[in-house]
């Protein structure tokens, strides 16, 4: 069943890409008493992801946090280590990295697709929601190969 509005993010356990190297964080831990936005790509050096969609959130990092969002994680399907590449390949420094290398996030929460036919196997789909407290206030889903309700602009505009 895909998460919707008004329901709690699951419990499950992220690894977050930190300076010291990968780290494991619970969901519950990470969203707790914060308001988040938070960004689901289906792979990170992926075109869209890497020339549209983080460069979006990089750009406009200052303006979503100053209406009231504490921190902007993006998560894909890639392990710790190419996520951590991901950022510093982009100066994402303003964006939290969360590995989903299992697809254990994206499968909690119902958001996968197979993209089995492009040699990528089980991904998230591609999404923004924004979460405050662990439960999910807005959620902006992409239709398969569509770029636009999950951006950085469209998700300022709903906040």
């Amino acid at each position: 069943m895909t998460i919707s509005v008004g329901d709690r993010i699951p419990t499950i356990t992220l690894t977050k890409v930190t300076a010291d190297g990968p780290s494991q964080v619970s969901s519950d831990e990470f969203f707790k008493g914060r308001k988040v936005a938070l960004v689901a790509v289906p792979g990170a050096f992926t075109p869209t992801c890497s020339a549209r969609h983080l460069p979006g959130f990089v750009d406009k990092a200052d303006e979503i946090k100053a209406k009231g969002v504490d921190e902007i994680a993006f998560t894909s399907v890639n392990d710790a280590f190419v996520m951590g590449a991901w950022s510093k390949a982009s100066n994402a420094d303003a964006i939290t990295m969360l590995a989903d290398g299992n697809a254990d996030f994206a499968k909690a929460v119902g958001l996968t697709f197979d993209g089995s036919k492009f040699g990528m196997g089980e991904r998230s789909q591609r999404y923004s929601m924004l979460v405050n407290d662990g439960v999910v206030e807005q959620l902006n889903v992409e239709a398969p190969g569509a770029f636009e309700v999950s951006s950085a602009e469209h998700l300022l505009s709903e906040i």
